[in-house]
């Protein structure tokens, strides 16, 4: 595991450059991910928005072009919910390497009830965690056709304060959305670092690196039509909150830095200087529950049973039936 350590200053307005690779943003139609998208593509790189929905990716897409002229930004149909599409989604790249892939894409219920896919796994662990998971293994010939390719998985400063029940990972037994989500973020956080650990251990060149954004809003965005809309009433009404939180625009930084810095490391978590909340993205000690290998190890096990893929990176076997 990577120690902590300080890195070549980075300056979040002035990127390097990034022609000739290409990377992918989950959910990069919305939200951090559109930020995400917007600013790699301001690099030269080739930057494709894995999405449900074509309309809102188009949407997005026209919203880059906007503002980054000749900017390279495509779209892949991606549904992370749905395990059996994803060979073919990234059978869609139509690549042959891949240098980054975002796992930014994520799905949060506010409410009850409890929801599950057609897999019979409930949808927000399902989604930003097992999603993720099923889809790095299927990535994975093309991030190591790439020497020095980068997962970089988002997490949440919501999982902070949580701990997995290996026993009843998907809440049956105890379903409550807020606690429901903040476990499948920190299964998230726990799979990019055993991810690390299996990568260093086999010697490859592939960096599995931890990211989560700290507190974004929606009325801190700078607007970005049809994407987002921010009203001056909103903009001046939370102005005070931008003391502790930000705009998604600069919740983006830390997973841009994890994409493009030569300094970072795998196995590092980078998040917001100020409090993980705000700022500049600078390396953070990793949490205490992140370092638990035991439960990152079991937790793998468990994922692929679940997934239907090879406990070796890499490798997927036909699912069961029933």
């Amino acid at each position: 595991m990577s120690s902590v350590s300080q890195v070549p200053l980075w300056d979040v307005h002035r990127l390097p450059r990034a022609e000739g690779k290409c990377f992918l943003v989950t959910g990069g139609n919305a939200g951090i991910g559109y930020f995400v998208a917007e600013q790699l593509a301001g690099t030269g790189a080739t930057v494709v928005l894995g999405s449900r929905d074509r309309a809102k990716a188009e949407a997005a897409i026209g919203s880059i072009g906007s503002r980054v002229p000749g900017a390279r930004v495509e779209h892949v149909p991606l549904d992370l919910a749905d395990l059996a599409s994803l060979r073919a989604s990234v059978d869609a790249l139509g690549l042959d390497r891949l240098d980054a892939v975002v796992h930014n894409a994520g799905v949060a219920l506010d409410h009850p009830p409890r929801r599950d896919t057609a897999d019979g796994h409930e949808l927000m662990f399902a989604t930003n965690h097992l999603g993720h998971f099923a889809l790095t293994h299927h990535l994975a010939p093309l991030l190591t056709a790439t020497p020095g390719s980068r997962v970089v998985t988002t997490g949440s400063f919501a999982a902070k304060s949580e701990r997995l029940d290996l026993d009843d990972l998907q809440s049956t037994r105890d379903y409550r959305p807020k606690r429901t989500y903040a476990r499948s973020k920190l299964a998230q956080m726990l799979f990019a670092l055993e991810l690390d650990r299996r990568l260093r251990a086999a010697g490859s060149t592939m960096l599995s690196v931890l990211v989560h954004p700290g507190g974004a809003l929606d009325s801190l965005t700078p607007s970005r039509p049809p994407i987002h809309v921010r009203t001056t009433g909103e903009r001046l009404s939370r102005l005070p909150l931008g003391l502790v939180v930000q705009g998604k625009d600069a919740a983006a930084w830390p997973a841009v830095r994890a994409v493009l810095d030569p300094g970072v490391r795998g196995g590092q978590m980078l998040s917001p200087r100020a409090f993980g909340l705000r700022g500049v993205p600078e390396l953070e000690p990793l949490w205490k529950q992140l370092t638990d290998t035991r439960t990152a190890a079991r937790l793998w096990t468990a994922s692929c049973a679940l997934t239907g893929t090879d406990p070796t990176f890499g490798r997927s076997r036909p699912r069961a039936a029933g």
